[in-house]
């Protein structure tokens, strides 16, 4: 995978991201996720500084406020606006590093620029499901974005898992998982939760 592959799945990532928060009925911010003991406001409020840490960790600007494991109830203006004000500035950070750039600083130390985009990409994707499914959207992880966040999962999850805290244990796959419930039950979700447990 090479730099304008990682800015490709960035971009789905965040579209992805996107939709999925814009879906979201008025009555559903508090509702459980697969994220253990969030609500679906505090799972964006997460992804959202995540992908400030992605960005400022380029550009040196606008990190986040607070901690993003301790993420906030409340949503300071139009969730749609916030995040894509938040998901411009990651995206247009990896879009504006040089041709020739090998690595790229991230809040995870330095990557290699594909693999930094896709990190922040694999944050935003599996949040986006987390969102998604948790307020009833039928909208799954589509199989070329599976395969790019894969790419990432392959490479990171493991080794930042124990050191981080970031992933929950990875949960038994099913026999006949697809590469989306694959990446999923690899980062800690079940691919078959509901919110109806």
């Amino acid at each position: 995978m090479n730099s304008t592959d990682g800015l490709k799945i960035l971009g789905l990532a965040h579209a992805y991201l996107r939709t999925a928060v814009a879906g979201v009925p008025a009555d559903r911010w508090g509702a459980a996720t697969p994220c253990d003991q969030w609500t679906v406001r505090q799972v964006l409020n997460h992804a959202r500084l995540d992908q400030q840490a992605y960005a400022a960790a380029i550009t040196g600007e606008g990190g986040p406020q607070s901690d993003p494991f301790q993420p906030a109830d409340a949503l300071d203006g139009d969730p749609v606006q916030v995040l894509d004000d938040v998901l411009a500035k990651t995206f247009d950070a990896y879009a504006q590093l040089p041709a020739d750039a090998t690595e790229a600083p991230t809040p995870l130390g330095p990557l290699p620029v594909w693999l930094g985009a896709t990190a922040a990409a694999l944050d935003a994707g599996v949040h986006a499901w987390d969102i998604a499914v948790a307020t009833g959207q039928d909208l799954p992880l589509e199989a070329e974005l599976a395969e790019g966040l894969s790419a990432a999962a392959d490479q990171l999850v493991d080794r930042i898992r124990d050191a981080y805290g970031v992933y929950a244990p990875a949960v038994r796959q099913l026999e006949d998982a697809d590469r989306a419930a694959a990446l999923l039950a690899f980062v800690g979700r079940d691919p078959r939760w509901s919110p109806a447990g």
